[in-house]
């Protein structure tokens, strides 16, 4: 992401999660050799049942992690925890 398009987010109060909906169910317009990505009315539909969905389950997936390598940012595994993550 450009330096601009962060800059405009947080000055929009844009939320990571409304970029992330915009590229998984946003509708897509070419314009001038770019792509405009937004939230049409069927696109804001899929959007609010996926995320009806994660609500519903938010109570198990509340426990995910994720792990993830220092050097490249490669996730490395996922899964539930059932005890404490220590801090060393």
């Amino acid at each position: 992401m450009s330096n601009h398009a962060t800059q405009r987010m947080q000055q929009r109060a844009i939320h990571p999660l409304m970029i992330d909906l915009l590229y998984r169910y946003g509708r897509e317009q070419h314009q001038n050799g770019s792509i405009v990505l937004f939230l049409d009315g069927r696109a804001r539909k899929r959007a609010l049942r996926a995320l009806e969905e994660v609500k519903k389950r938010f109570d198990k997936l509340g426990d995910a992690y994720l792990v993830e390598a220092e050097g490249d940012g490669t996730v490395i595994t996922v899964g539930h925890r059932n005890k404490r993550i220590r801090n060393y």
